[in-house]
């Protein structure tokens, strides 16, 4: 692909600056490659590896390895020994519902489910987008947690707990209007929603994922949409600055 750079101008620009926003860099789409853009670039090279798992270069050009990140961000946040793919013990906690969905997040993630042919993009993202009425190149974090959740209904939609939705924070609302939401305090407990805020608090946007579980100060989780596919993340709890809360369905 053509290098991309400082200065540059074009729709190619513009599809950067729509996945750099998508990956929570606050700038506007523009088509045009400015200081803005350059320094989002930079910061994105700074924090994540190419396909051979090699840090990028930080120069603020965009060539074919950090493209390819773009399309399939891998962070230098090191999962640990953390089995994502294994049910967590009941002794964690959850609700039924929570649990059920849980277990349709794990299956997923062992069977390698996840973007193919671009950001975005193929069946396993058709398949949650699908009842929404959306079709691939929407986000789809938020409609990975809904699919998990209409599995645990038995593929009802009629029978979930909350509306079906590819938007995160109309999840969350959702979980608030029905006194589902926990304070930021609380522990949470493996299926349980959590949910942040993105770009800007007004912004409207957000990520929404599942508890895997809570142990020791960190919060592990299942998620889609975060990486090029469905993966299991760590935090650390009280340093989760974008953090909106938590729900949990009875």
């Amino acid at each position: 692909m053509e290098l991309l750079k400082k200065g540059q101008e074009g729709e190619k620009i513009r599809e950067l600056q729509e996945i750099l926003r998508e990956l929570d860099y606050d700038l506007p789409v523009t088509g045009i490659f400015d200081h803005t853009t350059y320094k989002a670039v930079r910061n994105f090279q700074s924090r994540h590896l190419d396909k051979h798992g090699e840090p990028l270069a930080v120069d603020g050009k965009v060539g074919p390895l950090t493209w390819w990140a773009l399309q399939n961000p891998k962070t230098k946040v090191y999962e640990g020994v953390i089995n994502y793919g294994i049910f967590p013990d009941s002794s964690f906690g959850g609700s039924a519902a929570g649990r059920s969905a849980l277990q349709f997040a794990i299956d997923e993630l062992n069977s390698g489910a996840g973007e193919e042919g671009g950001n975005n993009r193929g069946p396993w993202v058709k398949k949650y987008l699908a009842p929404t009425g959306l079709g691939e190149g929407y986000s789809w974090c938020a409609a990975f947690v809904s699919w998990c959740y209409l599995q645990a209904a038995g593929g009802s939609k009629e029978d979930m707990p909350f509306r079906y939705s590819a938007g995160a924070r109309n999840i969350y609302n959702q979980l608030r209007e029905k006194g589902w939401t926990l304070d930021k305090d609380e522990l949470p407990q493996p299926g349980d929603i959590v949910c942040w805020w993105r770009v800007s608090l007004p912004s409207g946007l957000g990520h929404i994922g599942l508890v895997h579980h809570y142990k020791d100060g960190f919060l592990y989780t299942i998620e889609g949409n975060k990486a090029a596919n469905v993966a299991g993340f760590s935090y650390v709890k009280t340093r989760m600055d974008k953090l909106l809360g938590y729900g949990r369905i009875p």
